[in-house]
């Protein structure tokens, strides 16, 4: 069986940073370190984490006054942070820089009196952020159906914003509805699905004709894990889910020649090497590499996180 190795995958520059930052923070500040939902969406990398005492939370009041707490790389909302800042908290904001990039952009434009079409999903930590910079400005749209509830005239003052992890084909489907509706939309200034996502949603739709079955290694609850599954199933090959190489089911493989192997932006390359390993014991795995495009993206560690490791010479 031919298994076809998806290039990129796995950690984008986001999730190196804040990965990073909580295991420097466990450094500098030691245990427990509070963190404020999941770091990232994977639950490899979250059971790890709490395997060294990190404790993660879903509400600021579970962190203790005084204590020091890490954003996970979905943001928050300033009304969370002020809040922690009322409780003493010492913070480090892990949130991605393309995150902040479309937090300061809602924060914007709901200064000039424009009202924010949020093209994400609702609850989703990193939409539940954005809201937070001007809930009341920002209307949640989820699919191209939402479009013709909303109360919005020609006349008035629109402009569309997008969660980082969409499908870039299902929030272009979004987006030309509301250009159908509200031709007077403003766009962002540049894209805000970010460079990741995008590049590994480009793979799988080059790739996975290529393949007779695509193997996803993500979390459930990772966004721009489950859009890649989407993404080939769409392109006609179906597309599994797994968090690691106990979920595979010989079953899937039956009459399959060859196989995609790509990853979520949050899930660690030695789960991908795990579950190639699998593919080449059991199925005598062939592994072929595959580029479609090179990443070079890195961010710096938190300002606060760097400040706190020189006051506290570590």
């Amino acid at each position: 069986m031919k298994v076809l190795l998806a290039n990129p995958r796995g950690f984008c520059a986001g999730v190196e940073m804040a990965i990073q930052t909580v295991e420097q923070a466990v450094k500098i500040v030691g245990t427990p370190l509070y963190v404020y939902h999941e770091i990232v969406h994977n639950r490899h990398v979250v059971e790890g984490f709490i395997k060294q005492g990190v404790v993660f939370v879903d509400s600021i009041e579970e962190v203790p006054r005084n204590a020091t707490v890490v954003f996970s790389a979905h943001g928050v909302s300033p009304q969370l942070r002020h809040d922690a800042q009322q409780r003493g908290c010492t913070l480090i904001d892990a949130t991605c820089p393309l995150v902040t990039k479309v937090h300061m952009e809602a924060l914007r434009y709901a200064r000039q009196g424009y009202h924010i079409l949020l093209i994400g999903h609702a609850g989703h930590d990193e939409v539940v952020g954005t809201v937070g910079e001007a809930p009341g400005a920002i209307t949640i749209v989820e699919s191209p159906e939402d479009i013709a509830g909303l109360p919005f005239s020609p006349q008035d003052k629109i402009v569309y914003l997008t969660q980082t992890t969409l499908s870039v084909d299902d929030a272009n489907r979004i987006i030309t509805a509301i250009r159908d509706r509200y031709p007077q939309v403003k766009e962002p200034p540049t894209e805000d699905i970010c460079y990741a996502t995008t590049n590994r949603q480009r793979a799988v739709r080059e790739l996975s004709p290529q393949a007779d079955l695509v193997l996803v290694v993500g979390s459930q609850n990772s966004s721009n894990s489950v859009r890649l599954t989407e993404i080939a199933g769409n392109a006609g090959t179906a597309g599994k889910l797994v968090d690691d190489a106990s979920e595979i089911d010989h079953a899937w493989f039956v009459g399959v020649d060859s196989v995609l192997v790509t990853a979520g932006a949050s899930a660690p390359e030695h789960l991908v090497q795990q579950i190639v390993q699998k593919l080449v014991d059991d199925f005598a795995g062939e592994v072929e590499h595959a580029t479609v495009v090179e990443e070079d993206m890195s961010f710096n560690l938190p300002v606060s996180l760097r400040v706190l490791a020189r006051s506290s010479g570590k």
